[in-house]
C-alpha cells in the first residue's frame, strides 16, 4: 500500500500541463447570462428551421457567406451574434429573430 506521500506524488504526475479553464468559463457564464440564453434561443430556432428546409450547416454556411465553422459556433448558441449576422440568418432561413416593440 501506498503512503500518502507516495499518492501525492502519482497525483501530481498525472496533473495536466495546462491548467484548467473551469474557473474562467463558470465566470463567463454567469456573467453573461442573458446574452447566452437569446444566443441559445437563437440557435435552436435555427436548427429547427433548417431541419424543416433539410439544411446541413455547409449549405446555410454558404447561403450566409460564411464559413462552416462560424455557424457550428452559431449553432452551439455560444457566439455573441452581430446585427449583420442576425440579418443574414434572417435571409438565408426566412425567419424574424429581431422585432422591435412598440415604443410607448
Amino acid at each position: 500500500m501506498k503512503t500518502r506521500d507516495e499518492q501525492i506524488a502519482k497525483l501530481e504526475q498525472m496533473q495536466p500541463n495546462t491548467p484548467s479553464k473551469w474557473r474562467e468559463e463558470a465566470e463567463f457564464r454567469s456573467t453573461n447570462r442573458e446574452w447566452l440564453r437569446e444566443s441559445q434561443k437563437i440557435a435552436t430556432t435555427m436548427l429547427i428551421k433548417m431541419e424543416e428546409l433539410g439544411l446541413k450547416q455547409w449549405d446555410l454556411a454558404e447561403k450566409m457567406g460564411v464559413s462552416q465553422q462560424y455557424v457550428s459556433r452559431i449553432l452551439r448558441g455560444k457566439e455573441n451574434l452581430t446585427l449583420n449576422t442576425i440579418i443574414k440568418i434572417e435571409e438565408a432561413l426566412h425567419i424574424t429573430i429581431l422585432s422591435l416593440s412598440k415604443a410607448i
